[in-house]
């Protein structure tokens, strides 16, 4: 997916609020970026409108704070920093959805978020990084996190999507992965998390993790445990939900599920949009299908499922009940 490109005006106006933050200007540097600013009125639009889209909409960033805590001074201090690049600048204003136009993505856009982050992975990609720690990450398809790795913590933030982590041992700093509701703690295991509309989801492969909201409700999880994450409590999920981890070699293994929830699962591996009708949204699933090919996938479910699958384009597909003379 190629990133949206920015006018040449507004990559200017990024340059000069860079280079005016990096220390108190000089003369000669206030009078070159007055004569910038007077060549032309789309100059000074273009600075009027970054200067009152970053300068002054800081409630964005406390919005995408709420949302996942620790972002807003993160954003602060690498818009301010002296050693600030156009890059970085741009990374940041464009993550949060400053600069409007072609570039209003929004803090909460999945674009938005891919934008930003430090590691992200496509439609139908999914990929394996190495920490610096020591640490393996894998990430499911469409899935983007931030990391902040320093002396002091180890924290890996899911922005969306879904992840499964090998945690490299480190008692001085316990690895945490952050998500919308709230936190994992590890020392040296395997779990994964998935980020869900309304839940943060848990799944215990190896040893043991710490669940938390950030209201202080926590519990511990053994291995083969799992739990969904709300804003308020913790959940726990009968049986053993070691499967999900699956999509790791390509499957997507299905233990009496409702319909909208596979279909959830094969949204970031599918073009376009997939809408399915609420009458059959609640149908059980079991199986174990091919994540990298829904067509066949989809194919499977209507054959075994009281639903037909229509493809208008490449970019829509619907699924209802089927009717009665079919």
């Amino acid at each position: 997916m190629s990133k949206p490109r920015l006018d040449p005006v507004s990559e200017q106006a990024i340059d000069w609020m860079v280079r005016l933050r990096a220390g108190t200007p000089t003369e000669a540097m206030q009078a070159r970026f007055n004569a910038w600013l007077n060549k032309d009125p789309a100059h000074a639009l273009a600075w009027t409108r970054l200067q009152e889209r970053v300068g002054g909409s800081f409630n964005t960033v406390r919005n995408l704070d709420r949302r996942l805590p620790g972002q807003s001074e993160h954003a602060r201090q690498l818009l301010l920093q002296p050693q600030s690049s156009r890059r970085d600048a741009l990374r940041v204003i464009a993550g949060l959805g400053l600069l409007g136009g072609g570039l209003w993505l929004g803090a909460r856009s999945p674009l938005g978020d891919s934008l930003l982050a430090d590691l992200h992975t496509g439609r139908g990609q999914r990929q394996d990084f190495n920490l610096a720690d020591g640490s393996r990450l894998s990430l499911n398809a469409d899935s983007a996190v931030n990391l902040q790795f320093d002396d002091q913590q180890r924290l890996v933030i899911l922005r969306h999507g879904e992840l499964i982590i090998q945690v490299a041992a480190d008692p001085r700093r316990p690895l945490r992965v952050r998500t919308a509701q709230g936190e994992i703690r590890a020392l040296g295991t395997r779990f994964l998390v998935a980020q869900e509309p309304e839940a943060s989801r848990v799944v215990v492969l190896e040893h043991s993790v710490e669940a938390s909201l950030f209201n202080g409700t926590r519990r511990n999880l053994q291995e083969g445990e799992s739990a969904l994450l709300y804003a308020g409590r913790i959940d726990s999920v009968n049986g053993d939900q070691r499967y999900r981890a699956d999509w790791l070699s390509g499957r997507l293994n299905v233990l009496d599920e409702p319909l909208e929830q596979v279909i959830a699962a094969l949204r970031p591996y599918s073009r376009g949009f997939v809408r399915v009708s609420p009458e059959v949204r609640n149908l059980r699933v079991q199986g174990v299908f091919p994540l990298n090919d829904p067509a066949r996938t989809l194919a499977a479910l209507a054959e075994t499922l009281p639903i037909r699958v229509d493809h208008y384009s490449p970019w829509l597909t619907l699924i209802r009940a089927k009717t009665d003379r079919e």
